[in-house]
């Protein structure tokens, strides 16, 4: 494998950041896993691998080994009169996936449509958009063991998946490094058209009954209307989580902001974290290069040469601010590096 020194990984994550790793290298190939994993990097703990680069937040330069995911194919493994099993490579880029399935007419990922990143990165973060999970449609994936270089399959439920969370953000942090990821999507596909905004935008087209092209359609519209493009303006999407409260708190906002945006969730109400933030009067805040976006509260942005301790700073004034005004706690949703 070829590796090399001080690359810059500026076009490498969607907030434009400018930083270098001191060594890089692609993935491009299973069978090089056990190769890449004899390198020096990982028997000290200075390596990350790294996606799509569309949830992270690099706030210095990394002094170790990035290894970028570069895996690619789409196998059709198994199929039955109602679904279709799809292995797909961790390195193929989850929009493509996403259009793909749906010239396929194979439903299940048309609410994920326009996340950025890539199909392998999907299951850490437990992708979530206009009232679908990833673990919805999720069957298996393949990854290797960091440490002892053995190749697992995960199911379903070894993945833990929960709200924007999985094993591998818990237990399993920085243990694996995942290969591929194995979707099961329906050949007649169960339209979900009734989350708030998807909803409003099919009446305002005119469609009473969509297929899943048309679902597609509103959602991209939707997110191209709401979050910027990150190759014109640097951004990771939602920046925080959602989170979720007990009813207590739920009942004590919605008497003192009848307006709240919430939703019921298994373990209390979900907050719109955006209306959160968006009340607390930080849409389109902007210090310096660092600020949020002017149309979605829930987007930090990269003006131009924001760094990423920047941007770390502006989070932490926003999460301190919504404490003070709403007594709740706001997560970022982004990985901080």
């Amino acid at each position: 494998m070829q590796i090399f020194e001080n690359h810059f990984l500026k076009d490498l994550n969607t907030f434009g950041i400018s930083v270098y790793a001191r060594e890089y290298t692609r993935l491009s190939f299973e069978n090089e896993a056990r190769q890449l994993l004899d390198h020096p990097a990982f028997k000290m703990g200075r390596h990350f691998v790294l996606g799509g680069g569309s949830n992270i937040l690099f706030t210095d330069d990394y002094d170790g080994l990035v290894v970028h995911i570069d895996l690619k194919g789409k196998d059709v493994v198994r199929e039955t009169g109602e679904k279709v099993f799809l292995k797909v490579q961790a390195g193929e880029n989850w929009d493509d996936l996403v259009d793909y399935c749906v010239g396929k007419g194979w439903g299940g990922l048309e609410n994920l449509s326009l996340i950025p990143g890539q199909a392998g990165s999907s299951p850490i973060q437990n992708i979530g958009a206009y009232g679908v999970e990833l673990k919805e449609h999720f069957h298996s994936l393949e990854a290797i063991h960091k440490k002892n270089k053995t190749f697992v399959t995960f199911s379903k439920e070894a993945c833990s998946f929960g709200y924007r969370d999985s094993f591998f953000k818990n237990s399993g942090h920085d243990e694996y490094i995942i290969l591929s990821v194995t979707f099961v999507l329906d050949k007649e596909p169960k339209i979900r058209k009734h989350y708030g905004a998807l909803a409003a935008e099919l009446i305002d087209h005119g469609i009473d009954k969509p297929d899943i092209a048309d679902v597609r359609d509103a959602v991209c519209r939707i997110r191209r209307r709401k979050l910027p493009d990150p190759l014109v303006l640097g951004n990771a999407g939602s920046f925080f989580k959602n989170p979720v409260v007990p009813y207590t708190t739920y009942s004590r906002l919605k008497k003192e902001h009848p307006d709240l945006v919430a939703y019921p969730d298994e373990a209390g109400f979900k907050l719109a974290a955006g209306w959160l933030i968006d009340r607390a009067g930080w849409k389109g805040f902007r210090e310096g290069d660092a600020g949020v976006h002017e149309h979605q509260a829930l987007v930090l942005v990269n003006h131009g040469d924001a760094s990423g301790k920047d941007l770390l700073k502006l989070a932490s004034a926003i999460q301190q601010d919504v404490i003070e005004k709403y007594d709740v706690k706001l997560q970022a949703e982004v990985n901080i590096i």
